[in-house]
Order: C-alpha cells, then structure tokens, then sequence
C-alpha cells in the first residue's frame, strides 16, 4: 500500500517530465539525426559541427571567465552574508535575490542603456570634463566630447552582462556552504597557530569548495548558452553557440543543425554537472567535525 502511495504522489511529476523533458528531447535528437531535404535518418547535421567549433570555444572562454569572475566578486560577498546575525543575513540574502525578480531582459537593456555611446555613464563622463573645461587654466585645453568611451559592443560588456546577470547564482551556493561551516574547526585552526590567511586557506577554502564548484557549474551552464546579452552588448563578432542556435532555428531556416548543436550543447552541461557531482562531494560531509 505504501509503495503504491508512492508511485500515486509521483504521477504528476512523471507526466511532467514526459511531457515537457522526455518528449521535446526526442523531438531535438529525431531533427539532430534526420536529414533536413528528405527526413530520413542521417548525420550529415553532425558532420557539420566541426565548422562551430570556434564558436564553442569562444563561448565556452566567455563563459569561464564570466564564472572566475563572478568567484571573485561572489565569495566575499558571501563570506560576509554568512558572518553576518540571522537578521542581517536574511536581510542581505533578499538584496541578492531581489535583482532576480526583475525580468532578464529588463536587467540586460537596463545594461544597454548605461554602456551607450550616448548612454548614462557616457554622458557623466562628458559633462564631467565638460566641468573641468569651463574652470578654465590647465582643462581649457580638453577637446569637445572628450572622455566617451566605448564601452558597449566589446567583450568585456559581454562578460559584464553575464557576471551581473549570474552573480547570485555564484553568492547562494557559496552562502550556503560557508554559513554550515563548524566555527570549532575556524577556533581550533586559531589555537593552533595559524594566523588569518593561514586558516582560510587551510580550512575555510577547502570546506567551501563544494559550493565554489557549484557556483561555478551554475554560472557557466546558463553562461555558455546565452545569446541574449551578446547580441545586446556584444559587436557583430561577439558570435557564442547560444547565437548560431538561434539564428539556425529563426533566420537559417534550418532546425536540424540548431537541434545537433543543441544536443553538443546539452553534453557539454552534462559533463559539467558530472564533475560538479563528482568533486563538488556532500556539503553536509565537508563540514562534519
């Protein structure tokens, strides 16, 4: 009775998953496998992945380095949160959930609009120096227009567009793993000798690197896969894999390529995922005295 109680509450759940997993992946394999001109089954898409390969790896660059760099701003970030009194903490952790209410799209135009050449930072930048071009003396000789930068259409707003986008999907995990720390580890680390950095890179960094790994798999997998934030802050060769799917799917009139590439790209989240599973280990287990 018992078992078939179990099997009753997980019907929902089971149809979902046919429905809206099980079902639209085969659709993606049958039009990865079968030829676009008859339909018969073939793997001339698979043959032309090779051509991509550049754009793969370009993306999976962007992606890295967006995920180093969310580490980076991130970790400290949480190791405060988690320091912090149970009001404070609760009170920080909604201020890193709260951008995430806010529609992607919303966040990465509110991007656009601040990197323009005629945009917000722009346009301090120039009435700034126009300023110090009005006092006169040495600035009498700044030219006109001066200090617009480029800001927009680069990598490195590409970049900039995903670690803003990602970043609370590094805090979190990080968060959660340091705020379960045992702090008689972090006392007994001190009454041993060790100074500030000696204890956080013997015992602090290697019981939070279940939640780094973590955070790392869960800013690259979104990060690898995006096509938004490069064709709003990117230039006409800031091409990812999220981009050349899209495009297959909307303007090249062809489904099957997009859906092989779909399908190197769902390996690729899988092989992350793995490692994650296989190093990232319990984070219940790292912490246990």
């Amino acid at each position: 009775m018992k078992r078939n109680n179990s099997i009753l509450l997980s019907t929902p759940y089971l149809i979902w998953m046919v429905l809206f997993t099980l079902i639209p992946l085969g659709v993606v394999g049958y039009y990865a496998l079968t030829d676009p001109s008859t339909g018969e089954f073939s793997l001339v898409n698979l043959r032309q992945l090779g051509m991509y390969m550049p754009v793969l790896w370009t993306s999976i660059v962007y992606s890295l380095v967006s995920a180093v760099v969310c580490l980076i701003l991130g970790y400290p970030v949480a190791y405060y949160i988690a320091h912090c009194s149970q009001t404070a903490q609760r009170f920080l952790y909604m201020l890193v959930m709260l951008p995430m209410c806010m529609s992607f799209l919303l966040r990465t135009l509110a991007w656009v609009g601040l990197l323009n050449d005629q945009g917000i930072i722009n346009n301090l930048l120039v009435a700034f120096f126009d300023w110090l071009r009005s006092l006169g003396g040495v600035f009498a000789g700044i030219p006109e227009d001066f200090g617009r930068l480029t800001l927009i259409r680069t990598p490195g707003a590409v970049v900039l567009g995903m670690v803003y986008n990602y970043l609370p999907y590094m805090i979190l995990p990080l968060y959660t793993t340091i705020s379960k720390i045992d702090r008689r580890l972090i006392e007994a680390a001190e009454d041993l000798g060790c100074n500030g950095v000696q204890t956080f890179r013997r015992v602090i960094l290697p019981l939070s690197m279940p939640g780094i790994l973590s955070g790392m798999t869960m800013v690259f997998v979104p990060a690898v896969s995006t096509f938004y934030i490069s064709q709003k802050m990117g230039s006409s060769s800031t091409v990812l894999i999220g981009d050349v799917i899209e495009r297959q799917f909307k303007q090249g009139n062809n489904p099957n390529l997009g859906a092989a590439l779909s399908i190197v790209l769902m390996l690729l989240v899988f092989v992350c995922t793995g490692i994650m599973n296989r190093f990232g280990g319990d984070e219940e287990g790292s912490v246990v005295v």
